[in-house]
């Protein structure tokens, strides 16, 4: 049987997005969903992204990564308003969906998307970093220098597989300052087990990280990832971090059929 299918990139995060409003793709299978993601046997990405119905907002956004684990992806999100306006379920440029995590707001602009993120309560210093939850459970690690030439697949995959995230799993994300307001990342991202072009859970976790440090009320810090460039919006209280919004480039890469049962 053949399916339809659209290739979406947000900074060098690829995606699958499927019209999955008929609740017809078979997202328990592990095998299926591996396939897809698989670059030399399947389409290749770092997920796949159901669009469907939802009785608490314009759209739901189901992510499963390529071990078919599902969490709360932000560059997905980014990808899958797009791909929901292609579908005619977002006749404004913005709308609320709905993900793991709650409901967001999104907002169209021509060339980039930005969708609101969960507020961020608590920051917890680890023994190696910064670990807050930004959708996604994630680790900051700090880099004085060296980030280019770092080997992020050996070095995130041993702590994502330590005694103290192997069971939970947990997103690794090395950071290091360009100025004040202004930093670079590379992520090693549990579920895909690898690093991507970018994350956007990763990348606001990373901003958060360094308002807290500095001491930061409010404002805009842009995140450099390999695969391009973000901005992180945000505001603080005696709660914590709200009012978050993460933003850049989302756009269709190709479309095409696939076959599966």
């Amino acid at each position: 049987m053949k399916h339809y299918f659209f290739k979406y990139q947000g900074t060098g995060n690829d995606f699958i997005l499927l019209d999955d409003r008929q609740n017809s793709f078979p997202d328990r299978d592990k095998a299926l969903i591996a396939k897809l993601c698989d670059r030399r046997f399947g389409i290749g990405s770092d997920g796949i992204i159901l669009i469907k119905k939802s009785d608490k907002a314009d759209f739901w956004i189901d992510f499963l990564n390529p071990d078919a684990s599902r969490s709360f992806c932000g560059n997905g999100s980014r990808c899958g308003v797009r791909f929901a306006k292609l579908l005619g379920m977002m006749p404004e440029n913005h709308c609320s969906f709905q993900a793991l995590d709650g409901i967001h707001e999104a907002w169209l602009k021509e060339d980039t998307v930005k969708i609101s993120m969960k507020d961020v309560k608590k920051l917890e210093e680890h023994e190696l970093g910064m670990f807050l939850d930004t959708g996604s459970p994630h680790l900051i690690v700090k880099r004085a220098e060296g980030l280019d030439k770092m080997d992020v697949e050996k070095e995130g995959s041993a702590i994502r597989f330590n005694e103290t995230y192997k069971k939970h799993g947990v997103n690794v994300n090395f950071v290091s300052m360009i100025d004040k307001n202004h930093i670079a990342i590379r992520t090693f991202e549990r579920g895909v087990d690898g690093e991507t072009l970018a994350c956007g859970t990763g990348v606001t976790a990373a901003a958060l990280a360094l308002a807290a440090e500095q001491g930061l009320e409010a404002g805009e810090i842009q995140v450099k990832a390999r695969g391009g460039d973000l901005s992180v919006c945000f505001e603080k209280d005696g709660k914590g971090f709200n009012a978050i919004t993460l933003e850049g480039r989302a756009e269709e890469v190709f479309c095409g059929e696939m076959a599966y049962e």
